[in-house]
């Protein structure tokens, strides 16, 4: 096949260009709708920090037979008065059973607590034979500083992208396009927040990890269009940045459900077999990963691009007015 033959086969335009620019409201409902189900979330449902965060304690013991993670808990709760959260498992050393027990505090928890604690569970639990095998304590102090070193690294990690974006786009206006990928971005990540704080997981580690994975995930579909704008912007010098953005995602529309719906299907299969298995935990992971790369589709499509458009047809009415 020809040179020529192949650059016509690229900037041959889709059978269907949807007008994906005039989607401006279509963004601003959907902004709107996460903040009102934020906020729902967040005062009927409450937000709910995990030790690592917050600070708390952590008590494991060994037991017999089998035991009811949702009476321990209850149990638990009546001394504590905090949120509970109960695992069962097995030691790597001798392979008997455990039960971890963990709730957020601010003081820890007293030799006379734990005893009291001790105690209480061995009495409604006389036939699983409770043993403590370990207890510890985490200072909020260092859940803080923990959450902030998390901060910072999403914060320098968005930095890198737009300097990255604004180099490698430069010719069609890298910092502009750049910052409008955060923004993107951004709706990305407060999508996942959003999920864990409706279905009330508690923010942990996980959802550090969450918005780690959505960042590469969500920049890598929104480089593709960027440099899909650029090719066309070369072959095709008489389009308006309009019909560009509109003609880019229309291109990269089929490839970028199609990756959608495989790591978005995977992240489902995952829930599910949590869901049958028993491993709640994880749901704290998968849950809101699937939903962030659900928002990272449309955001790639709509957002960046669309808000990118707005941004450098604004800027270039004004310049245009103040001659």
């Amino acid at each position: 096949m020809s040179k020529n033959n192949t650059q016509t086969e690229k900037v041959s335009t889709p059978a269907k260009v949807y007008d994906f620019c005039s989607k401006k409201r279509l963004i601003l409902g959907v902004i709107i709708a996460v903040l009102v189900i934020f906020a729902a979330g967040a005062i009927i449902r409450g937000i709910h920090f995990a030790i690592e965060f917050k600070g708390g304690t952590l008590i494991t013991y060994t037991y017999q037979g089998d035991i009811n993670t949702n009476d321990v808990a209850s149990a638990v709760k009546e001394i504590v008065d905090s949120n509970v959260t109960v695992r069962t498992g097995e030691s790597l050393d001798s392979g008997g059973k455990q039960v971890t027990i963990s709730f957020t505090s601010d003081q820890g928890l007293t030799a006379d607590r734990q005893t009291e604690l001790t105690t209480k569970l061995r009495e409604k639990f006389a036939d699983n034979d409770l043993v403590i095998y370990d207890s510890n304590d985490v200072n909020p102090a260092s859940g803080r500083e923990f959450l902030l070193k998390c901060f910072i690294a999403v914060l320098f990690a968005a930095f890198i992208v737009i300097i990255y974006i604004a180099i490698r786009f430069r010719n069609i206006g890298g910092w502009s396009a750049g910052v409008c990928s955060i923004f993107a971005l951004c709706l990305d990540i407060f999508v996942a927040f959003t999920t864990t704080v409706v279905c009330k997981f508690s923010i942990d580690s996980n959802i550090v990890a969450v918005i780690l994975t959505i960042l590469g995930y969500s920049i890598n579909n929104t480089i593709v269009i960027y440099d899909r704008i650029r090719e066309n912007r070369k072959l095709m010098p008489k389009a308006s940045l309009n019909e560009l953005i509109n003609v880019s995602c229309a291109q990269s529309l089929t490839r970028s459900i199609r990756t959608s719906i495989t790591t978005i299907g995977t992240m489902l299969v995952i829930t599910i077999v949590v869901l049958a298995t028993g491993y709640k935990s994880l749901l704290s992971f998968s849950v809101p990963l699937m939903m962030g790369l659900i928002s990272g589709t449309f955001s790639s499509l709509f957002v960046a691009p669309v808000t990118w458009s707005w941004w450098k047809n604004k800027s270039a009415a004004k310049k245009k007015s103040s001659k």
